[in-house]
């Protein structure tokens, strides 16, 4: 069975790249434009992995990577921050909150599809 990727972005263009980097790299994809989108779809969905933008509506990405991270549920899910913000402030912040990754936009897909790998163990 293919591992599951849930992607958080309110940008188009970036949701379509990824959807499509991630179905051409085996993985089962969903998609949320919010962070109570990507609360709910984290709840039926059950995502292996969570491609997370920092600023999406609703709930920022940190206000979601705690809330997955403090429910016993969800806590497994691992969580790769996604942020055209990369001081070192912010990486420790998602870090702190549990995130297992923080990639900086623009990034590489080869990159970016290599961590995915690396962090599901593929």
């Amino acid at each position: 069975m293919a591992k599951r990727v849930l992607i958080a972005d309110d940008e188009p263009n970036i949701v379509t790249s990824l959807e499509f980097l991630m179905e051409q790299a085996g993985y089962e994809t969903r998609v949320a434009t919010n962070g109570q989108e990507a609360l709910d779809l984290a709840a039926s969905f059950h995502p292996d992995l969570l491609l997370l933008d920092v600023m999406v509506p609703v709930y920022s990405g940190y206000e979601v990577c705690q809330r997955l991270k403090t429910d016993p549920a969800t806590r497994a899910i691992k969580i790769v921050m996604v942020s055209a913000k990369g001081r070192d402030v912010e990486v420790a912040k998602a870090r702190e909150l549990g995130a297992d990754a923080y990639i900086t936009k623009p990034f590489s897909t080869r990159d970016l599809v290599a961590k995915v790998r690396e962090i599901l163990g593929a």
